[in-house]
């Protein structure tokens, strides 16, 4: 997502990946900010390499997404918004705030407003209904904003931080995302103390659309026959922007020529995606050695799935997990339960729980499970088979495989309060035919 203005050259938006342009101002407006003495966390600058481990290290930590502020296109400031973690679920409705700062060199552009308003834009398209901050009480200038853009002040701690030598208080700040929404106690409603309502629903689920690359294209197939496919764009590029634009916060990719031949075979289409695309991109495919996986992270691609490999090589996605960790994907690919590999040409007689459980070992960053006899048949996912899967293991699992409607998306959500290791649902037929909107369902499944 990115934030645009009304000012030229001022722009915020989140970011999965730093050049090393970016990553040097970056580090640079950090450093500002701690040595003018209030911002970020630290009270002394902490060097050049420490600052670029740290920032690098961010990007990998699922829980926390990296918002950046620009003038004139260079990085003045930044600010992460972290999300609750998958073990968390009794407050899986709060997101917070932390590292807000701008480079003392860029303050008084509205930079400040402009950042903030991102974060909270892409913490309301999550679904989180309340958003936490805290900040010293010496921040005039940020307490101000927080105010501005309706947050309240609700506690104080009088040993929040040191500096100068003193004890410095700290306020306490939250913001309501959803105005609509209604607070449950102990299985009771309750008003809150401005007669609004808000639901405390569980985590809300991600939804990826499927960009499925066949010969260059955006195609969907049909059960997962090459000889059954649909054109719907001869444009990956543009596609994603469609996305993108859409309010989606992943791209699923797949390279259905590089899944039959056992390599990258869409790579033009991919780059264009990734050229495209202001979200991460997952992408699956064709990936069958370090190599291959190495190129495409450092390509731009956030996260590769390994499928047929994952059967009949786990050692290489044990060692591919070892050396990017958190982003690698497993995807398992059933029949009627037993694993298919090969782009689905072929079947083998390995339950999908029993490789779900191999792929935890192995440190996979989330499963994604396939139904694949309802795959591009619109007749709604696997409930069954999804939630054993997400019940036996425990990593997070990804949906995929039918979803044709509404109503499909709403039975997910209801399965997922009983399997909360389901984090989110692979949708593209349904939404390139118009049957399921991006925007009803978002709402769905926040």
């Amino acid at each position: 997502m990115s934030g645009e203005t009304g000012t030229p050259g001022l722009t915020a938006e989140r970011v999965q990946a730093l050049n090393e342009d970016d990553l040097q101002a970056l580090c640079e407006c950090v450093d500002a900010s701690i040595l003018e003495g209030g911002g970020f966390a630290w009270v002394r600058p902490q060097g050049r390499s420490v600052l670029e481990r740290y920032f690098r290290g961010i990007l990998l930590v699922p829980e926390r997404l990296l918002f950046v502020a620009r003038q004139d296109g260079i990085i003045v400031g930044s600010a992460q918004l972290v999300r609750p973690s998958r073990s968390n679920e009794a407050q899986a409705m709060n997101a917070s705030v932390t590292q807000f700062h701008i480079a003392p060199y860029a303050r008084g552009t509205g930079l400040g407003r402009i950042l903030l308003e991102e974060i909270i834009s892409g913490a309301r398209a999550m679904g989180y209904q309340f958003l936490n901050l805290d900040v010293r009480e010496s921040q005039k200038r940020a307490i101000a904003l927080f105010r501005s853009l309706g947050f309240e002040k609700w506690g104080t701690n009088p040993y929040y931080a040191l500096g100068d030598g003193q004890m410095l208080r700290g306020h306490y700040f939250v913001k309501r995302l959803q105005e609509n929404s209604r607070l449950l106690q102990n299985g009771a409603s309750s008003e809150t103390d401005h007669g609004k309502s808000a639901e405390m629903t569980a985590r809300p689920l991600t939804l990826y659309p499927a960009i499925d690359l066949k010969d260059g294209a955006c195609v969907r197939l049909r059960r997962g026959e090459m000889d059954d496919a649909t054109v719907y764009s001869d444009d990956p590029g543009a596609q994603a922007r469609a996305w993108c634009a859409a309010g989606f916060h992943w791209l699923h990719v797949v390279d259905l020529n590089g899944a039959f031949a056992g390599r990258s075979a869409n790579s033009e289409a991919v780059k264009q995606i990734v050229a495209n695309a202001k979200v991460p991109v997952q992408l699956g495919g064709g990936l069958r050695d370090l190599a291959g996986i190495e190129s495409w992270l450092e390509a731009g691609i956030s996260r590769v799935i390994l499928g047929s490999v994952a059967v009949k090589n786990p050692e290489l996605v044990k060692e591919a997990c070892r050396l990017f960790p958190g982003r690698i994907v497993a995807g398992i690919d059933a029949r009627m339960g037993l694993v298919a590999t090969e782009g689905w040409a072929e079947v083998s007689d390995m339950q999908a729980t029993d490789l779900g459980l191999r792929m935890q070992d192995a440190g996979v960053a989330a499963i994604i499970f396939t139904e694949i006899t309802r795959d591009g048949m619109l007749q709604g996912l696997d409930l069954e088979q999804t939630a054993e899967l997400a019940r036996t293991v425990s990593v997070p699992v990804i949906a995929s495989g039918g979803v044709g409607s509404l109503d499909d998306l709403a039975a997910l959500r209801r399965v997922a309060a009983d399997a909360p290791g389901i984090e989110g649902v692979i949708v593209g037929r349904a939404l390139y035919d118009g049957r399921i909107s991006p925007a009803d369902a978002l709402r769905v499944l926040s």
